[in-house]
Formats: structure tokens, sequence, C-alpha cells
């Protein structure tokens, strides 16, 4: 079983009812990769756990899964996000997100809490470039909205979200889900594994060509 949790503003789609469109939930997009009755047994909990407005829940292949979002995010869009990692949800961190979550300004916008979790776990925190094996959630809030006239209102409620998040939250984030201006948390993000990073980049790319990212800059 894989799922996250998210917030979302309801798109008008076909099994959602109609008088539930524009509205904002809490959503749970998961994945049973085995036995269809085992996934049925497995998705109980969840729907007890709350009233549910729509559902949708069928086997499908998945990159049918993996699209489903895209008519959601059209090109063109304007995109502010922000990123963090947690070892747990505390009740801060829950207050946080029933706080902010709700307030969810378009519906291109999105929060996910992505779970860490298997395999991730048993891999040495300085094996890899990837520096949070201890972490057990990802969460990103996605800013996606078309119009740049609603650049500040949009791009508020992403840092507004993230500040309330960050006393629950550890120092970096999943680097794929930072903006522009997140480039000083570059070190948190690879924690103890950016000095070798720097030093591969200096081999490579001593002259910082491929800079157009969340950069590490070359070894001095």
């Amino acid at each position: 079983m894989g799922l996250f949790p998210a917030f979302q503003i309801a798109p008008p789609l076909p099994f959602i009812p109609e008088k539930e469109h524009g509205k904002t939930f809490c959503a749970i997009v998961s994945c049973w990769a085995g036995p269809l009755d085992r996934g049925e047994k497995a998705l109980e909990p969840i729907r007890r756990a709350a009233p549910s407005v729509a559902e949708l829940v069928t086997p499908m292949p998945y990159p049918a899964l993996n699209s489903a979002f895209d008519e959601l995010l059209p090109p063109g869009l304007q995109h502010y996000w922000k990123a963090s990692f947690a070892s747990e949800l505390t009740d801060g961190a829950i207050e946080a997100h029933i706080e902010h979550g709700p307030k969810i300004p378009v519906v291109n916008s999105t929060m996910h809490i992505y779970p860490i979790n298997g395999a991730c776990h048993r891999v040495a925190s300085d094996a890899t470039a990837f520096a949070y094996r201890d972490a057990t959630f990802a969460t990103v809030i996605a800013g996606m909205w078309p119009d740049p006239a609603d650049n500040d209102k949009n791009i508020k409620w992403v840092k507004d979200y993230y500040k309330a998040l960050e006393p629950h939250s550890a120092a970096g984030g999943y680097i794929n889900f930072m903006a522009d201006d997140d480039q000083d948390r570059i070190h948190d993000n690879y924690k103890d594994n950016y000095s070798r990073l720097a030093t591969i980049k200096k081999q490579y790319d001593p002259g910082n060509l491929f800079h157009e990212n969340q950069n590490i800059k070359p070894a001095s």
C-alpha cells in the first residue's frame, strides 16, 4: 500500500457530486500493488476515518494513476513551492495543516504529505546523496496558478503554510520541490554529504556551468 494525504479544491470530475465542485477537501491518493481483495481490506480503516464525499478506487494501469493530475497542471502556470522533511506528524504540525490547508487558493494548487519508509530506511545516510534516511514524511506545498496578477496572494499562502510547519520540520526538504529562494537551504538538504558533492562538482563542472537549479557550488 502506498498513499498520501492532500488538501485539494474539488475539480469538476464526474465521480465528484456537482454540488461539491470548488470546495476544499482532504483527499487520500492511494495505490495498492497486490491482490485486489487484500487492497479493499487495507483501505477500510481510511474509509472509516471520516465521511467520504467522493471516491474513485478501481483497478487501473500505473500510467493512469501517474497521470491522474495532469489536467490540473496545463503548461504556463505560475509556480512557487516549499518543501520539508519530518520524522513525525506532531500535534503542532497537524494544527498547522488544519489551519492553512483549507485556505488553498486555486484548484491547481495542493499540499501533499508523502510517506518515506521501507527500503529507504535500510540505507545509510552517507551512502548516497540523499541524507534524510531517518525522515518518515516529505511535505510539499505546491502553489500553482494561472494568472501572474495573483502572484502575491498565492505566494503568501505557500509562505505562511511553510512558516507554520517550520518549527515541526527538519531543516531540509526534498530538493525537487523547492523554489529559487531556497538556495540557502542547500547545505541543509544534503547535510554531511554536501562537501563530497561539492568535490565532485569541482571535478566535473569547475566553472559551475550547471547552476540553474538548487545549486551545489564547486568546492574551492
